[in-house]
């Protein structure tokens, strides 16, 4: 976490632990919030790496499972990169700022993607940077968030569509929907309008965001689940983050054989878990249907404002109809299903 950025957010209550805001003094106040009203979170938690030079497009291209070429200044995409096996190492949001892209991940898997990148740039025209604490990003999110967004800066436009993107000489803006927005701007410029959008909106912790990006039904792969999943499997394809149409990646072969073929057994689901016991990333399913053989993993898990934990879980295809899904064993806690907010392709 940028340190000037840190410093103003703690002189503004802000409880900071591992460069991650974990809350502004009531956790679970911050929560009930976050499900009614207009709510402000830092978003440090999330990383941030920039491509320059003149084969960065191309490189993309060839690295990841998004059509780099349908990202301009005014469009964002999910993407993932995957292991020759097709299985995801990471996922995450990408966007252009002038001549630059840059790809916005969990931060804690940040310097590994980073890393692994690096690899295949050979010689490539292409410098690959963490950039996280150059721009500092925040989101708005609840029912006035756009309008407050606005006014905050008169110059922007009125929402396009999800994922549409749009640059001031001061800052850029991600409409991740209607109601939640993402802003990126320098640190000067943060503390202003932290500022101002802070007397209308309520500051959380950053696990308030992560419920939101839940209930959208949007996975963040995280170590714990590096290499389980397949795009599909955690509905990068219904989000628009796979391109069948693009030449080759890592992967490719297999993530298109699995779409042509119709051989996906397993996908993402919104769930509610109603358990005293932490929820967490990679935790094992478990149904009679399949006995002491796992049928799924917990892809992220945050608490939620009703008690227990909400969820994106990978599960058997038949497995949310045929029988009951138990978290960590058989005798845990039941799945109960929630209603995605996208359609899934059949």
């Amino acid at each position: 976490m940028n340190t000037e950025w840190q410093n103003y957010l703690t002189k503004h209550s802000a409880v900071v632990k591992d460069d991650s805001v974990i809350h502004f003094g009531d956790s679970a106040a911050e929560l009930l919030a976050t499900e009614t009203t207009t709510v402000i979170s830092d978003l440090s938690h999330r990383g941030l790496i920039q491509f320059s030079g003149d084969d960065a497009k191309a490189f993309l291209q060839s690295q990841l499972s998004c059509d780099i070429y349908e990202i301009g200044l005014d469009t964002a995409k999910y993407g993932s990169y995957c292991t020759p096996k097709g299985r995801v190492l990471a996922n995450f949001i990408v966007w252009q700022h002038g001549d630059e892209l840059f790809m916005q991940l969990p931060v804690s898997m940040l310097h590994a993607i980073q890393k692994r990148l690096s690899l295949y740039v050979l010689r490539a025209k292409v410098t690959i940077t963490d950039c996280s604490d150059q721009w500092i990003r925040f989101g708005i999110a609840g029912p006035d968030a756009i309008a407050l967004v606005q006014e905050a800066d008169n110059s922007l436009n009125d929402f396009s569509g999800p994922m549409c993107m749009q640059h001031t000489e001061k800052l850029s803006i991600l409409y991740h929907s209607i109601n939640r927005v993402e802003i990126i701007t320098t640190v000067e410029n943060a503390q202003i309008l932290w500022d101002r959008l802070a007397r209308h909106a309520r500051p959380v912790g950053f696990s308030c965001w992560d419920w939101l990006e839940i209930q959208a039904g949007i996975p963040a792969i995280l170590p714990e689940t590096q290499e389980m999943f397949l795009p599909q499997m955690i509905n990068l394809d219904a989000i628009g983050g796979v391109s069948f149409k693009k030449g080759c990646y890592p992967g490719q072969e297999i993530v298109a054989r699995t779409q042509y073929l119709g051989k996906l057994k397993r996908r993402m689901q919104l769930v509610h878990v109603a358990a005293n016991s932490a929820i967490t990333a990679g935790d094992a399913l478990y149904s009679v249907e399949t006995g002491d053989q796992s049928s799924g993993n917990i892809v992220n898990a945050a608490p939620s404002p009703q008690g227990g934990f909400d969820a994106l879980a990978v599960v058997q295809c038949s497995s949310d109809d045929a029988s009951e899904i138990h978290c960590h064993s058989l005798q845990g806690s039941v799945l109960e299903f929630r209603s995605l907010p996208y359609p899934l392709p059949a």
